[in-house]
């Protein structure tokens, strides 16, 4: 009989390994995806376009402290971005690296909307993978507004590897993980 309790706690403590490592996968595909997401979107903004920022209160000396700063990085337009990006998920799709066994979330519908030039193969696609994919971007969302807002109002490079790796531990794992834009 006491070999079966070493046997349960054995396979308990297997399967909550197997677990929390498709957990780390999920969180970090989601995290890498969202940069991916959100560096696109910032680039398709006209670098010319500004917003005032600042206060809009007369100062004791007849001045404003209103500047102009560049609108594709600025607080206004990241959380106008972040109450939307995680529905792209959608566009994303499963792929396990047959060496490491590791989960890797790839957008497999391009920017304009086509898949047809698309090499699919080995590719997941369905509603649980993007539903789960969406609710793990959210949470990040929720959780690391602030640090999202922070680091793509002022950073420009190598933010997946920044954000998704040294400052969230979301894939502490590795850095090396490619995550191909399309």
């Amino acid at each position: 009989m006491k070999s079966w309790g070493w046997l349960a706690l054995l396979l308990g403590a297997l399967l909550g390994t197997v677990w929390a490592r498709r957990s780390q996968d999920l969180h970090c595909g989601a995290c890498r995806a969202l940069v991916d997401e959100l560096e696109w979107e910032i680039a398709q903004v006209d670098p010319k376009k500004t917003i005032q920022m600042g206060s809009f209160r007369i100062n004791p000396d007849g001045s404003q402290s209103v500047v102009e700063v560049p609108y594709a990085r600025s607080e206004a337009h990241l959380t106008e971005l972040l109450e939307e990006v995680c529905d792209r998920m959608k566009e994303y799709g499963e792929q396990i690296d047959p060496s490491t066994h590791r989960k890797n979330y790839v957008r497999v519908v391009s920017r304009n909307g086509e898949s047809s030039e698309l090499d699919l193969q080995g590719i997941r696609i369905d509603s649980d993978i993007s539903g789960t994919l969406k609710f793990a971007c959210e949470s990040i969302v929720e959780e690391y507004e602030d640090e999202l807002i922070e680091f793509f109002s002022r950073e420009a490079d190598s933010v997946k590897d920044k954000l998704c790796s040294k400052r969230t531990d979301l894939c502490d794992h590795s850095l090396h993980i490619s995550h191909d834009e399309l």
